[in-house]
């Protein structure tokens, strides 16, 4: 055990309910002497959540005290959505599925924490990830002074063996599975789930089948093709097959079909903002399906300029998502420039989904700024004058053939 000034009168804990957080509630209570309040959300990982609840109060924790929040509407509206308006992905791949849920719970942390006049708060990252630094960034952007407590970053013990026989010690039940070395870590929510450590740790090594969480393989999904469609208003998905769907459902009606069809997985390499690179499997199905989606709409939807000053800055976007700086100003601002850009993405896009691909084959839409009559190669009762293209060409070219001629190789 690590010796820590007994400062802290009331924390909140983000807590799962599983073996590693409870072993920080217990140590909370043992190294710091302050009351504990815990607080679970649920994101839509597929856990029943009412054992976390029940563990609590096994642990000696007040009825009171105990936060178990459905938030899952709330994650895809306010969080998910608006960050596949920017069609995000990180380093070309990654749909930052563990990233944009961690500001939400530290948002919820802080409100909690000044409901019940706590001074600090507490989570269960390591000191080697990324999500000590968004969580801790959303503390403090929403909170200056708050008290942050990172058990991993403070605490003595040495290894697993030492976190099991604390368990034991404190009468915190460790499930027989968890006697020994997990073989990977989850991670999990309505977006994603991410698979990370032991046996995906070599880069050359394929992942073992039992690693996928959310997806069958896509060589065992129908050799058949389903067909759907979504509609969008203002650039966020609001219907599947022409019914309305609150975003949680339609994101989960999504995740059915992608897993069904094998779509969304991700076996990555990535760069860590603390500086090193990790190796990870993620499957985002429903994502997937909807980033092609929104391409889609916006293909018919936004103007040429729009469309590649939303592509160039989204790497930015994504970069500021994955290091925590959802709180930020840069973010806000860029957020308010994505969302101008949605007015008139409306309309619906007909996809066919087949063995891990989505292929858009439709779209339509009330705002659609193609016009067939400019792009036909038949008469187009004078739309367009094809002549006007070589004066066009011969400006676009002066500087290039002024190079040219300064080039040229003399004779």
């Amino acid at each position: 055990m690590s010796a820590a000034p007994k400062s802290v009168k009331k924390v909140v804990l983000a807590y799962s309910g599983g073996l590693d957080t409870s072993i920080i509630l217990k140590w909370l209570q043992e190294t710091y002497g302050a009351e504990v309040v815990t607080f679970t959300a649920d994101l839509g990982q597929g856990e029943e959540l009412e054992p976390a609840r029940k563990k609590a109060l096994m642990l000696g924790i007040k009825p009171e005290n105990i936060f178990v929040e459905d938030l899952r509407e709330e994650f895809v509206r306010d969080f998910v959505f608006p960050m596949f308006r920017a069609n995000t992905v990180y380093e070309g791949v990654y749909l930052l599925g563990t990233s944009i849920a961690r500001p939400l719970i530290a948002q919820k942390q802080i409100e909690i924490a000044r409901k019940v006049g706590a001074d600090a708060v507490c989570h269960g990252a390591t000191g080697k990830g990324n999500d000590q630094v968004r969580f801790e960034l959303g503390y403090y952007a929403l909170e200056p002074g708050i008290k942050i407590i990172a058990p991993w970053r403070e605490w003595s013990f040495k290894g697993r063996e030492e976190l099991l026989k604390f368990a034991r010690e404190h009468q915190i039940p460790v499930a027989k599975d968890k006697e020994g070395e997990s073989p990977f870590s989850v991670d999990a929510n309505l977006l994603h789930s991410s698979s990370e450590g032991k046996v995906l740790e070599d880069p050359a090594k394929k992942p073992p089948e039992v690693v996928y969480q959310r997806t069958i393989s896509p060589m065992a999904a129908p050799d058949k093709v389903t067909t759907i469609k979504i509609g969008f208003e203002k650039g966020d998905p609001v219907s599947l097959d022409g019914k309305k769907l609150s975003p949680a459902t339609l994101l989960k009606a999504l995740n059915d079909l992608g897993r069904d069809n094998g779509i969304g997985r991700i076996d990555l390499v990535e760069n860590r903002f603390v500086g090193m690179k990790s190796r990870g499997v993620y499957e985002t199905p429903g994502g997937t399906i909807l980033l092609a989606a929104h391409r889609a709409i916006e293909s018919l939807t936004l103007d040429r300029g729009a469309a590649h000053l939303k592509d160039e800055i989204m790497p930015r976007y994504a970069e500021l998502i994955y290091n925590g700086f959802w709180f930020s100003p840069e973010r806000e601002m860029l957020q308010a420039l994505i969302d101008k850009s949605q007015e008139n993405v409306a309309g619906e896009v007909t996809l066919e989904l087949y063995k891990g691909n989505v292929i858009p084959v439709g779209r339509e839409s009330p705002k659609s700024l193609y016009s067939p009559t400019l792009v036909t190669f038949e008469d187009d009762k004078g739309a367009y004058d094809q002549k006007d293209a070589a004066g066009f060409i011969k400006l676009n070219a002066l500087r290039l053939r002024t190079l040219g001629q300064r080039n040229k190789t003399p004779d």
